[in-house]
């Protein structure tokens, strides 16, 4: 049964990697092996993902990149770069930053980010699904309320893309928070002790305490 678990979860992760990268033609092209994966693995999760296949499939591919443009890239509430909630644009983010890679190398992890920083969502889901899942399962757990603010960021968008967060979020141990003032209570209770941009890209919300 934990084996089971272990892999439906590594096959979301993957799937999900796959699903929040930019939708060139190649990543379009691979809905049917993604159902296929998803349909076998982790059938509980197809509903989360269907929604976000579907519109790849009836929608031509332009709308499709412009749809992924304007939420990821032209709105600052719905950033995949982990980091950028709990730290911003501070000095400390670049501390941050390297940590992730020092965790990259402990495993042999060689990759190329495409120009994108190591705290990507989908780099960081590749490294939990296929390189080390423990220590990816640790990573997103300390970077949990980054993943659950953005959940929520993009149910209130009404994104099909919402429902691959669900589906990660499913990965993680415990439920999910049902708003931001349990995200808040999470951040309070659990890693990361630091949360400082509960509200995407502005004014750090919450003071530091203290260093990891």
């Amino acid at each position: 049964m934990k084996a089971r678990r272990q892999e439906t979860g590594r096959v979301v992760r993957q799937a999900a990697a796959v699903c929040l990268g930019y939708p060139d033609r190649d990543v379009i092209a691979t809905s049917g092996l993604l159902r296929a994966a998803l349909a076998e693995s982790a059938p509980r999760e197809m509903n989360n993902f269907e929604p976000l296949l579907a519109y790849w499939n009836s929608s031509d591919l332009r709308a499709i990149q412009t749809h992924y443009v304007d939420v990821f890239d032209l709105s600052r509430k719905h950033s995949l770069y982990l980091s950028y909630w709990t730290d911003g644009d501070t000095r400390r983010r670049g501390e941050v930053l390297a940590a992730f890679k020092q965790r990259y190398r402990r495993s042999d992890f060689l990759v190329d980010t495409g120009g994108e920083l190591p705290d990507y969502l989908p780099i960081v889901l590749e490294y939990a699904a296929i390189v080390d899942p423990v220590d990816g399962t640790a990573l997103l757990q300390e970077y949990r309320s980054s993943v659950e603010l953005l959940r929520l960021a993009l149910e209130e968008r009404g994104t099909p893309y919402a429902g691959v967060l669900t589906a990660v979020c499913s990965t993680l141990p415990g439920p999910s928070p049902t708003d931001r003032k349990a995200v808040m209570a999470m951040a309070a209770t659990g890693p990361p002790t630091e949360m400082v941009g509960l509200e995407p890209y502005g004014t750090p919300l919450l003071p530091m305490g203290g260093s990891r």
